[in-house]
């Protein structure tokens, strides 16, 4: 009996759909660097075999890129009355709930490609490295107002902190 693992009914928030471009260009110029230094051991000696590795980088690479927009729609999160749940992947599904009260820090990042597209990612922090949650792909707005609506929550929530 193989069920998909679906804890809540409600409907979950989604990331920004733009989020796959950020997501596809950092995975693709990760398997161009790693297909690039995997191929000079091959160029530099000149041993037929070594070329297997960087054809099995460039493969794994074009797989990784052709999930791209599948992982993106798994990503999502809930808000609920005392936490927040948060879910991502497609083979190996994770399941995170976050307690508003356990939440120590709510910070937002934006990096190059994401801060092009006007896009950012919301990372909470607790006092359990195992509960650590980061949302990527939020439009800034939502982000930014997240992140105030989650900072008064935790305020009026506090769990013996």
């Amino acid at each position: 009996m193989t069920e998909r693992l679906e804890p809540v009914t409600s409907p979950w928030q989604r990331v920004s759909r733009r989020y796959v471009v950020v997501d596809f260009v950092g995975n693709l110029v990760s398997g161009v660097f790693f297909v690039g230094v995997s191929l000079l051991p091959a160029l530099l000696t000149g041993i037929p075999l070594l070329y297997l590795i960087p054809a099995a980088f460039a493969i794994t690479s074009i797989i990784t890129l052709a999930l791209v927009p599948r992982r993106v729609r798994s990503i999502g999160y809930q808000l609920r009355d005392d936490d927040l749940l948060f879910r991502r992947g497609l083979l190996f599904q994770r399941f995170v709930s976050v307690p508003y009260g356990r939440m120590q820090l709510v910070d937002i990042n934006r990096g190059p490609i994401a801060r092009a597209v006007g896009l950012s990612e919301l990372k909470f922090v607790t006092a359990a490295a195992a509960t650590g949650v980061t949302i990527p792909g939020l439009p800034e707005t939502e982000a930014e107002e997240l992140r105030d609506r989650l900072v008064a929550l935790a305020e009026t929530r506090r769990a013996g902190l």
